[in-house]
């Protein structure tokens, strides 16, 4: 039997496994025998804490959305005014420890994964309306209600994007760039709209 309190440690331990180990595979074409071997403990107790495969994959899910939401959530409180909680969203998007070679590839397998699991395409739709929320919240603020929701949906799809696009790429994931970059896009739409351009 395991120990009593170490749930939660193998818990993390094995999330952490199942990220290392799709991040070395390219794709979730890996078993839980596999993952359980890189985080040290048995597949039966793998097994015992997420029932099986799935369950952990979308455990794995929950806790990397957590971890997204928990860093978007520390920015926003300490944004000053609407376009500093465009900031706060992106930052929180791409710190360096979401932002990460092995997390870039596990979100890849994930939204591939969606296409077959209802739980892992719920997981998604979610954290899709919890950003066009934040978005639409702070670009309200700034632009008229409607270009504020186009101004949220193309912002959105930056992020995705360049998400994606690093995924392709070798060599360590750049948070400050890619952060940059849809910086550079929110300037342009906030620009073309007649807002003032950050720091005025």
């Amino acid at each position: 039997m395991p120990k009593v309190g170490m749930e939660p440690i193998r818990r993390k331990e094995l999330i952490a496994a199942a990220i290392d180990e799709i991040h070395a595979h390219g794709s979730l074409d890996v078993t839980v025998g596999q993952i359980a071997r890189r985080a040290g403990v048995s597949s039966g107790l793998a097994h015992h804490y997420f029932g099986n495969k799935d369950g952990l994959l979308v455990a794995t899910m929950r806790y990397l959305l957590k971890g997204l939401s928990r860093r978007v959530a520390e920015r926003l409180r300490e944004a000053r005014d609407p376009r500093d909680r465009l900031t706060a969203i992106i930052a929180g998007n791409f710190t360096p420890e979401q932002f990460r070679p092995e997390v870039i590839s596990a979100w890849l397998a994930f939204y591939v994964h969606a296409q077959a699991s209802a739980e892992a395409r719920q997981l998604l739709r979610i954290y899709a309306h919890r950003l066009n929320s934040n978005l639409v919240d702070a670009y309200a603020r700034l632009l008229p209600r409607a270009d504020a929701a186009l101004a949220a949906e193309g912002t959105a799809a930056m992020i995705d994007g360049v998400w994606l696009r690093r995924a392709l790429r070798e060599g360590a994931a750049d948070a400050a760039s890619a952060a940059a970059l849809v910086e550079d896009y929110v300037e342009t739409r906030l620009g073309a709209a007649g807002a003032p351009p950050k720091g005025h």
